[in-house]
């Protein structure tokens, strides 16, 4: 089974009484309904809906573990210090803390399941320990995310540029839409509720070798979103799914700079282009 050590990641410990509870009514993950054994996505928003911080949410013991990306760290650690006011909960950036991603049939002793690519079909499991042939990843790891779909802030998407519904927070069980408030539910169960989601992400393939990730996806001139990662002819990228079900169904090519490109829907969303579920229902 390979291993892979991902240098870029770092993690969070919220611990004390009040963990649950603080991470609860903050970020969009529903805390009670997180396995022992699992991590899954989450984010703390904006007030107006959008992505402040992504991360990985976890239980270590009695504690919760945030994965994030180093560049994300402090200032996630610093924005949870000014949400805990006298709750009984300790924050702390755990250093060194490794991060490895394995993947395979055969499930690591004391790994987490990762419901994102779960999801997908895909088995892949997350450790927080140092192990043995873990070596550096980050091009295989790319692959596997371009693979099912799995987008992360700074190669996919800004921070605060882009809804949880945008990188399909809604569908992986990064979003919940029960347990009550949290910063940002508002907007983001409205746009749940009136069916307002547009952007969403595609995997991308293209005739020759992808340009650069932020490279902008075009039909006939018009913008319609931008690469994400990018490795070799395949890629990630967010895109207005109604301008490309639009343009599929017309025949009018798609272009990542002037290549020409395919976008797929991730199968296991069980999303469709507008424009081609209207067919079918035609």
């Amino acid at each position: 089974m390979p291993k892979l050590r991902l240098d870029d990641r770092v993690t969070i410990s919220v611990s004390g009484k009040d963990a649950d509870a603080l991470l609860q009514g903050l970020v969009t993950t529903d805390i009670g309904a997180l396995a022992d054994d699992e991590v899954r996505p989450g984010a703390l928003l904006t007030p107006q809906g959008k992505i402040l911080f992504d991360f990985l949410i976890s239980r270590d013991g009695e504690a919760l573990r945030l994965e994030t990306s180093r560049d994300q760290a402090e200032a996630l650690l610093k924005r949870l210090t000014m949400y805990k006011l006298r709750s009984a909960v300790e924050l702390s950036l755990l250093a060194p803390a490794p991060v490895v991603v394995a993947f395979g049939e055969e499930r690591p002793e004391s790994s987490y399941r990762d419901h994102r690519f779960e999801k997908a079909g895909i088995p892949v499991f997350r450790l927080y320990r140092e192990i043995a042939g873990a070596g550096a990843g980050a091009a295989d790891y790319d692959r596997l995310r371009i693979e099912a779909g799995v987008a992360t802030a700074g190669r996919d998407y800004a921070l605060q540029d882009a809804f949880p519904h945008d990188v399909l927070m809604d569908l992986n069980g990064g979003l919940s839409f029960r347990k009550g408030c949290y910063v940002g539910q508002e907007v983001v169960s409205r746009m749940q509720h009136r069916g307002t989601a547009r952007r969403r992400v595609v995997i991308v393939s293209g005739q020759a070798l992808l340009p650069p990730t932020g490279t902008s996806l075009s039909i006939h001139g018009r913008p319609i979103g931008s690469l994400g990662t990018v490795q070799d002819r395949a890629g990630l990228a967010i895109v207005r799914i109604d301008k490309a079900g639009e343009a599929i169904a017309k025949g009018d090519p798609i272009l990542a700079g002037d290549v020409p490109v395919t976008l797929t829907l991730p199968g296991w969303t069980g999303l469709a282009f507008p424009a081609e579920a209207d067919e079918a229902s035609a």
